[in-house]
């Protein structure tokens, strides 16, 4: 199919497809994420009918991983990154080493070339930012220890893959040239790393003034859209800038943009207004994965397939279980690193790429890691459902509170009854807060963000770590002896299920929650609210209170004067 509108056609086919596979993968109570990958197999060249642009896709679906990665640094400081460094740093090389033999092993059994069994196995073993911080987001373990190991050692993963990116074409050459070229190769290596820690030292001695500097300035005009604008001009060309000064990859320049503006007071409001284009475009990252992928590879070799497979999600989550055990951890936080990595994602694809043009990699090859790509893919969202059930079965109280030091595992009740919980703390909820703190009403906060639950500690207030949905985040609260219920956070449906888990468990608390929108309303009533505070109506209340004001002092003249 001929297109004159390339990038409209790919975007507007991309998510109208994913959008609707993925209602039907909800339908079908299986992820989302399977319908999105299948939706990028029908736009693929491989199938009939609509063909979107496979050049433009990837492009696409990388500001997806720069919006997540800038997202996921405004909630990970670098205290944060230096706590996981004792696990994140050898656990990742050792997991790298192990994964990368597993697949020199299986290609060496096809008969391939070392060198192409070597890239082989180096696609196979890094895991996806994309896939991983999605399952992390939707079981709000982002704050949590295992999230930040599982985060750092991500992290320690890119940065072993830009190396790579930067060794491959050396290595290839000295192939061709012989041993003369092993000076070279010592040479790019130290310059690799001389520019990742220039950039790293960059971002945390000027950036760390200069970047909240901007958004102030830019927040000060009181224009939301030059506020939005900023941000994502910030996330955007420090991940661009990454890549052309420093050679580093867009994920890690947005991570440390991100990073260095977590310690401002925008933070909040950065990662809110730029939600809605990562949920997009992350969403295009998958369509593009599955355009790359020939299902015809499934019928021509389905135990390369196999093999391939079984060491995404057997070998490498094997190796991480054991490296994660044999470093002092608890059977949980094994069990969640080794699951989180069960699936390769975009480096995969990029080494891949640069293999077949250096030709250290075949076709063949390339396809076997974009079937393993696509089916761990697809596989890691039901791997974390079984490890969930396994772990709610299976572990006692004592199990579930052995992570050290993870902070909202080490939270012990708060020793307050009769008072107010306040679920987030973010404008709304710190104006609500004061007027409590003056009124003399004991209160505590409820809040997934570390930063904001260590500054809140700090002044003396009560403070909960976690999600307020789940049962034994509002045991840590002291719920069950609370006077009041009051929901802050902006996202009416988040409010919804707060409201649900509240009511069914104490049917005389009384529930107060804000909303933006009249079906938002509707929906958090429903769910057993008191009472429903929707902004816009208050505003427009406290207005018309003002003019009633008036036209009791001052009676409207019906005439009007010549």
């Amino acid at each position: 199919m001929h297109h004159t509108t390339p990038l409209i056609t790919t975007i507007v086919g991309g998510l109208v497809l994913a959008f609707v596979l993925g209602m039907l993968a909800q339908r079908l109570r299986i992820s989302p994420l399977v319908g999105y990958l299948l939706a990028g197999v029908l736009a693929g060249p491989f199938t009939p009918g609509f063909v979107a642009d496979t050049n433009l896709a990837p492009e696409l679906a990388e500001l997806g991983v720069i919006l997540l990665m800038f997202g996921v640094g405004l909630h990970f400081s670098m205290k944060d990154l230096m706590a996981v460094k004792a696990i994140a740093i050898p656990g990742a090389i050792a997991q790298i080493v192990v994964a990368t033999l597993l697949g020199w092993g299986l290609a060496w059994s096809m008969e391939w070339p070392i060198m192409t069994g070597l890239v082989f196995g180096l696609c196979l073993s890094t895991a996806s930012t994309v896939v991983l911080l999605r399952a992390l987001e939707e079981r709000q373990l982002i704050d949590s220890q295992r999230g930040q190991i599982a985060i750092g050692w991500l992290i320690v993963e890119d940065l072993v893959m830009v190396l790579a990116l930067v060794l491959l074409p050396a290595i290839a050459g000295m192939l061709e040239q012989g041993n003369a070229s092993a000076s070279l190769l010592a040479w790019d290596l130290l310059l690799t790393i001389g520019k990742v820690a220039a950039f790293m030292v960059l971002m945390m001695v000027v950036g760390r003034r200069v970047v909240p500097w901007i958004l102030a300035k830019s927040a000060a005009t009181g224009s939301r859209e030059l506020f939005t604008l900023a941000v994502l001009a910030l996330a955007l060309g420090i991940a661009l800038g990454a890549v052309e000064f420093f050679d580093v990859s867009f994920a890690l320049g947005a991570f440390f943009a991100g990073m260095v503006l977590n310690e401002s007071e925008l933070s909040h409001r950065a990662a809110h207004d730029t939600l809605p284009l990562r949920d997009a475009f992350a969403v295009l990252f998958f369509v593009s994965v599955g355009m790359l992928f020939d299902p015809m590879i499934l019928v021509e070799q389905p135990l390369a397939v196999l093999g391939a497979l079984a060491i995404v999600v057997i070998g490498k989550s094997a190796a991480a279980w054991l490296l994660v055990t044999l470093l002092g951890h608890s059977r949980r936080t094994a069990l969640t690193i080794s699951v989180s990595l069960a699936q390769i994602g975009e480096f995969a694809f990029i080494l891949a790429g640069l293999g077949i043009s250096l030709n250290l990699l075949s076709e063949e090859g390339r396809n076997l890691v974009l079937a393993a790509a696509i089916l761990s893919i697809m596989l890691n969202p039901i791997l974390f459902s079984l490890l969930e059930r396994y772990l709610a079965r299976a572990e006692s109280k004592a199990d579930r509170t052995a992570d050290v030091p993870a902070d909202e595992e080490q939270q012990i009740p708060v020793d307050v009854c009769n008072h107010a919980v306040i679920v987030g703390y973010g404008r709304v909820g710190s104006l609500l807060g004061i007027s409590l703190i003056e009124s003399e009403v004991p209160m505590v906060v409820v809040e997934n963000s570390r930063p904001r639950i260590e500054a809140l500690r700090e002044q003396g207030i009560s403070a909960v770590l976690g999600n307020a949905a789940r049962a034994e985040t509002m045991q840590l609260a002291r719920l069950d002896c609370a006077r009041w219920l009051i929901i802050t956070i902006p996202n009416g449906y988040e409010s919804g299920e707060v409201v649900t888990a509240a009511r069914a468990k104490y049917p005389d608390l009384t529930i107060i929650a804000r909303a933006h929108y009249d079906d938002e309303v509707s929906y958090i009533f429903d769910r057993g609210a008191n009472q429903v505070i929707m902004g816009e109506r208050e505003i427009a209340g406290s207005m018309l209170k003002l003019l009633q004001q008036e036209l009791d002092t001052k009676p409207l003249v019906q005439a009007c004067p010549i």
